[in-house]
């Protein structure tokens, strides 16, 4: 099973955009893919495709917002950067997606709401009722409530807890690295990357999992936890660089390579 594959025979794809790939260097938003990404995942829908969406970004949103805030590093600074930024990241996809004639509609989660079967049962709900009707659903954690005891910590982790809840066919990370490689490719040279990944314990034996990245609160160990979440309910994962052009359109047609874990 190819990428191109498991995407031509998935349905329901819910995709996680790290940090990175919504940010430009100076740490602003990245609008220019924000657009290009909504055109891409109409091109999806149009094919019949349901899409979800994880996004980050609140506090790189907030930071662009509120520069002087920048380098405040006070737990409740970071909340209210999020609150401010989550506003600011709804309306920059809002604006990308009415291009494409599509409205969205804003979901925040924190850990809690996963383990209440109530609330879970209320989430799937919620998302089967929007993705129906036709809407893109946009997830973040609700960071500017969240602490360290009800905090899931990332959105790798984040999407394959709502793919598992809506029961999604394939699971997209876009990162800022192409996909899971023997060692730290912009590092190591020689590092060569895995494209199938069948036995994730044997993947962990196998390479050596770096740092997290500079905007992002996960790094490669997140994504490795996401796809054993996600393969184990049957669902695979494929993890690519977001900051390829027309990367959605490319993984489609085989035309770009990423790392596809197997589901079980």
């Amino acid at each position: 099973m190819t990428i191109s594959e498991t995407l031509a025979s998935a349905r329901k794809i819910v995709i996680k955009i790290g940090s990175n790939t919504l940010s430009k260097a100076d740490g602003t938003q990245n609008t220019e893919f924000m657009a290009s990404f909504a055109r891409q995942c109409k091109n999806l829908i149009s094919k019949g495709k349901q899409i979800v969406v994880v996004s980050s970004g609140a506090q790189v949103s907030g930071v662009s917002t509120l520069k002087e805030w920048a380098r405040k590093k006070d737990v409740h600074f970071r909340q209210a950067l999020c609150a401010i930024g989550q506003v600011e990241l709804m309306a920059q996809w809002r604006k990308a997606f009415a291009e494409q004639e599509l409205h969205i509609g804003q979901l925040l989660f924190t850990k809690e709401d996963f383990e209440d079967n109530h609330r879970s049962l209320n989430i799937r709900n919620t998302l089967f009722t929007l993705v129906d009707e036709g809407v893109v659903p946009i997830i973040n954690e609700n960071d500017s409530v969240s602490t360290d005891e009800f905090s899931i910590g990332d959105n790798d982790n984040l999407s394959a807890l709502t793919a598992i809840l809506w029961s999604a066919d394939a699971l997209i990370l876009f990162s800022d690295i192409e996909g899971i490689f023997t060692d730290n490719p912009k590092t190591n040279s020689k590092a060569k990357l895995i494209e199938t990944v069948s036995s994730i314990s044997e993947l962990r034996a196998s390479i050596t999992i770096g740092e997290t990245n500079a905007f992002g609160t996960g790094g490669i160990e997140t994504k490795i936890q996401a796809a054993s979440k996600s393969t184990k309910y049957g669902i695979p994962l494929i993890l690519a660089n977001g900051g390829t052009e027309n990367i959605l359109d490319k993984l489609s047609d085989g035309s770009a390579k990423g790392t596809l874990f197997l589901a079980e």
